[in-house]
């Protein structure tokens, strides 16, 4: 594990919460270091940043007040997803508003391109990456 990878996942972690950075800025800095997926887990207030090798750093984020809801609603995460691409809404809003459409975290794959959202069951909703 290097410092380097250590000090860039804190770093996108507090930026995302502090809301200075924003999701194409965070994947520029997670890939410049080789990250190759990160799993943020809304109900813990923590992400995981792995490596291709396997090799993990787990960061805590800032606890969101809101509860996940029971239901999952896929066009409500999908709604979010929009409104954070257009600049509608910025990083804690995005997260209020997939709690509420049921969403108790997400895996971003940069290798993938893409994000699945997933809830309490199981449901998911998967996001690629805009060209």
């Amino acid at each position: 594990m290097t410092t380097a990878f250590r000090a860039i996942a804190e770093d996108c972690t507090k930026g995302s919460d502090e809301e200075r950075l924003t999701f194409p800025d965070v994947l520029g800095k997670l890939a410049a270091v080789g990250v190759e997926r990160y799993h943020a887990d809304l109900q813990r207030a923590e992400k995981t940043y792995y490596l291709a090798d396997g090799t993990s750093e787990i960061v805590t984020t800032q606890p969101i007040a809101e509860p996940a809801a029971t239901a999952f609603d896929a066009a409500g995460i999908e709604a979010a997803v929009r409104a954070s691409q257009s600049g509608t809404i910025k990083y804690k809003e995005f997260c209020v508003r997939i709690l509420k459409a049921g969403c108790v975290a997400y895996i971003v794959s940069l290798a993938g391109r893409r994000a699945v959202y997933y809830g309490r069951t199981g449901e998911t909703h998967v996001e690629l990456f805009p060209q």
